[in-house]
């Protein structure tokens, strides 16, 4: 089997207007580029087609999320609210969530293929699948967006999964920059998701993703934060994965696992302060993809979300997709020589200790047969 790729043209043409950086054009503020142009996940897309890998994947296509879909994670009022917006072409959606004209499709488009490849993973159509979709979706709530965030891409495929296909246990791994608020409180309460988020400490939301918030009432244990000071290298990111992140997955027994795949750690990116490089992704993946060779048949499904350097996106996604794959291009990453001669790659003091922390909560976890 091969590995499933989602792509559509449209997740290009959302737009958040005339900016610069985060910040509206207007009074002292000359008009620039949005930090989360198209660019950075076209150029993913590029990188993928002038390598040959692209032709090595499964084309899967993309449809619109429906109403009944979007309605098991988001209130009716919301979607009629991001409905009107994205008609009238500009506004903001909650926080930090501004949409233009056709944006409301356009989420809709990318909440419908995570579903279309959730599916395909879930019946072994493809080994697993890799849906590059904007705009993200582990900031949105079930009311709001937040952080470039509309619609919950991620957690209304695991709804779809669960409401509609059965399974019992998903595992959610995240490992944006930013705490992924949105997927954790739609499951807080719920012990059949296991939500597990690596960021930069108090980044995005603001005292969001905590050690101390592991989950409420039946929900108790079933959500891990691991948040890594500023400046966290490759080591910390990657003993996150292999002494947190694991052996929880491994406690839990998901029956399919969905990785919100963020490259906003990276060494270049501008919204983080992290230091990860293409090799850092390449490695968490690995280790991802054999715990879902272990627990679930590979069953492993994993979702676009932020990475804002136009330059580097490219070659973190193609090191990540290689590894999914199991396909290796003749592209090697130009940067890596740079990356690695920063400073601070290893594993710290304060880093051990976040991460000795966190993994003594993982015994709180739900287990599969609970």
């Amino acid at each position: 089997m091969k590995t499933g790729f989602l792509w559509h043209e449209y997740f290009a043409w959302h737009s958040y207007g005339v900016a610069a950086g985060n910040l509206p054009a207007g009074g002292f503020v000359q008009p620039g580029v949005h930090f989360d142009n198209p660019e950075t996940k076209r150029r993913l897309r590029n990188l993928l087609e002038v390598t040959g890998l692209l032709d090595q994947l499964e084309p899967l296509r993309s449809r619109l999320a429906t109403d009944e879909e979007m309605l098991r994670v988001h209130t009716a009022e919301y979607l009629t609210r991001l409905r009107e917006l994205s008609e009238l072409g500009y506004g903001d959606a909650g926080e930090y969530a501004p949409l233009g004209k056709g944006s409301f499709e356009i989420a809709q488009r990318g909440a419908g293929s995570c579903i279309v490849a959730a599916d395909a993973v879930n019946d072994r159509v493809v080994r697993n699948a890799y849906v590059l979709c904007r705009p993200p979706g582990h900031h949105a709530e079930p009311n709001r967006g937040l952080g470039y965030c509309l619609l919950a891409n991620g957690a209304i495929a695991v709804e779809h999964l669960r409401k509609v296909r059965g399974l019992k246990r998903v595992a959610v791994v995240d490992w944006d920059v930013h705490h992924g608020n949105g997927t954790q409180s739609i499951f807080y309460r719920d012990r059949g998701v296991l939500t597990i988020s690596i960021h930069q400490d108090r980044l995005y939301p603001l005292n969001s993703g905590t050690l101390s918030e592991t989950g409420e009432d039946a929900g108790l244990g079933a959500c891990l934060n691991v948040p890594l000071p500023g400046g966290s290298g490759h080591e910390a990111y990657v003993a996150a994965v292999d002494q947190v992140v694991v052996p929880a997955l491994e406690r839990f027994s998901p029956e399919l696992i969905v990785v919100a795949c963020g490259f906003d750690a990276s060494a270049f990116d501008p919204l983080g302060r992290q230091q990860a490089s293409s090799q850092t992704f390449r490695a968490m993946t690995h280790s991802i993809v054999m715990a879902a060779d272990r627990l679930c048949e590979g069953r492993l499904l994993m979702i676009q979300e932020g990475g804002y350097s136009e330059a580097y996106v490219p070659w973190c996604g193609l090191a990540v997709i290689e590894e999914i794959s199991g396909v290796k291009t003749e592209a090697d990453d130009p940067h890596l020589d740079w990356i690695g001669a920063i400073g601070g790659h290893e594993l710290k003091p304060a880093e051990a200790d976040v991460l000795r922390r966190a993994a003594a909560l993982i015994g709180g976890v739900p287990g599969g047969s609970s």
